[in-house]
This record gives C-alpha cells, sequence and structure tokens, in this order.
C-alpha cells in the first residue's frame, strides 16, 4: 500500500493522481467482502495493542467537503473496540482556544498508549482554512508546517505512537453529485450548509494549501497517504489495508498473566470437583 505514500521532501500535484483510481479490488461487491475481513483483522490486532500498552495511533483524516472523511469512521473504524479508539473532529476554534496557541486544542486528544485516536479533521484546519480564509498572516501559517511536524515527531518519539494521515482524494465532480445526494436523501439533508457552494469557489486555493501542506509535513514517521476516494468502497478497503499493515508493524507481544494460571486451573477443578460431589 506504500504506493499512495506522498513522499518526504518530494513535490505534490494533486491533478497527476486519478480520484477514481480503484485498489486490487475491481468490484464493488469483492471489496466489501474483503473489507469485512479486514475489519476482523484490525479489531483483533486493535485488541492485542490496547493489552500490551506500549504502542498508541494516530489516524488523521483530511479532505474536501463530501470527500468521505465520516464515511471512513463509519465503515472503516466500526472494526474498533470502542473502549479503546475515540473520534474527535477540529473546526473552528472556540473564543478559549483561540487565547492559545493554535495546537494547545489538540494535545489532549492525543492517543494514550494502548489507544487509537482519529481525528476527523484535524490540526492542519490551520493551515489549510486559516491559509485560503487568511485568517492569519502568511508568516503565521508558513512557521505552523514546522510546528505541527515538531508536534507529531514528539508524539512519535515520547509516546510510541504511530501517525497515518489520509488526505482522501476527489474530483470536483464528484463533490457536486454527492451534495445533490445529500439534498435528495432527507437522513443527509443536516450535512448542507452555504459553505459546501461557496466554498468550490476556493477549489484551486485549497488545493494549493493541501499540497503544500502535504509537502512539508509527510516525514518518515508521520506520512501522508494520498487515497484516490472517488469510489468509497476502494478507499475504505485502502485504508484498512494500510491500517493492518502499520498495526502489525508494531510487533505487538501480548503481556504476560500477572497470576499463576496452573493454581487457578487447580484451584476450578478442585471446586468444579465438590461441586458435583
Amino acid at each position: 500500500m506504500r504506493r499512495f505514500i506522498a513522499p518526504p521532501g518530494k513535490k505534490v500535484r494533486l491533478k497527476e493522481i486519478d480520484p477514481d483510481a480503484a485498489g486490487p479490488q475491481k468490484s464493488h461487491r469483492k471489496a466489501l467482502a474483503e473489507l469485512q475481513d479486514a475489519r476482523k483483522h484490525i479489531d483483533t490486532l486493535q485488541s492485542r495493542m490496547w493489552a500490551e500498552r506500549k504502542h498508541s495511533l494516530l489516524v488523521v483524516l483530511q479532505g474536501r467537503d463530501a470527500a468521505g472523511k465520516d464515511s471512513v469512521v463509519r465503515h472503516v473504524m466500526t472494526g474498533m473496540n470502542p473502549a479503546g479508539c475515540m473520534v474527535t473532529g477540529f473546526k473552528q476554534p472556540t473564543p478559549q482556544e483561540s487565547e492559545h496557541d493554535f495546537l494547545w486544542r489538540v494535545h489532549p486528544h492525543a492517543p494514550a498508549r494502548g489507544m487509537v485516536a482519529v481525528f476527523n479533521r484535524s490540526h492542519y484546519e490551520d493551515v489549510l482554512v486559516a491559509r485560503v480564509h487568511r485568517l492569519v498572516p502568511k508568516k503565521v501559517w508558513k512557521a505552523r508546517y514546522r510546528e505541527i511536524a515538531e508536534f507529531e515527531h514528539l508524539l512519535h518519539r515520547d509516546n510510541g505512537t504511530t501517525i497515518l494521515k489520509f488526505f482522501l482524494h476527489i474530483s470536483k465532480e464528484e463533490q457536486l453529485k454527492r451534495f445533490a445526494e445529500r439534498l435528495d436523501d432527507p437522513e443527509h439533508n443536516w450535512k448542507i450548509s452555504e459553505a459546501d457552494y461557496t466554498e468550490r469557489e476556493l477549489w484551486g486555493d485549497y488545493t494549493d494549501a493541501f499540497e503544500e501542506a502535504i509537502e512539508e509535513t509527510s516525514t518518515h514517521h508521520a506520512p501522508w497517504f494520498i487515497i484516490p476516494a472517488n469510489r468509497k468502497w476502494s478507499a475504505h478497503l485502502n485504508i484498512a489495508h494500510i491500517l493492518i499493515e502499520a498495526l502489525r508493524d508494531m510487533a505487538i507481544k501480548l503481556p504476560a498473566p500477572s497470576v499463576d494460571l496452573e493454581q487457578i486451573r487447580r484451584e476450578y477443578h478442585a471446586a468444579a470437583g465438590s461441586r458435583r460431589a
């Protein structure tokens, strides 16, 4: 799955990446079956990580409006035990958050050892929306690339956090199609906002912002994966495979029992025998 990685230090050109590209599975039906198996595998590996308590996992989901971030949480992360997984979204800062540095509100949600944290929109909003809408001067958002890289290095170095960052890459046409589907589906009407359409006018500005953010912050310990996402089922499966690979690479070992299992077995059998007598 490393073909989706944005190599550190390399230029990113989103227009050269086909958002319609599918993964190894070309069939929606076969991909769904494979995704079910992948979720079971993720559940097993996450349970082991929770038991070992030496590693943690941070998953960052970014993309344009309607790129499918919520869908990834619903269809891929659903395989995880909720006790060991937390999803957080970072949107417009509150007045209190605005009085601190931009990472102040993020750090409390970083995963503890044994935990998985999913950022459905993240600290990257502060070099995307803040840049496109000129909420801060250029010198401020430019400096944030280094600050983000240092923050992610801190999590990786000091807390054993594996960081996977996914940019869900959709076309302008696919986005408009998804907006139309929201209009026709009462279950998704609530997602519609005026900003959905006004932000489309800034498509090129957001493209520049996404490309530079990925270029400046894709590192070996916190890589960006550019996931073609016009086909949601393909994006889900590719992300699931990357999660499995990352969890396997942790080389997790279940902790040894903290009690004498043989003694407990003997006591159990003795108690069971006395009950039968």
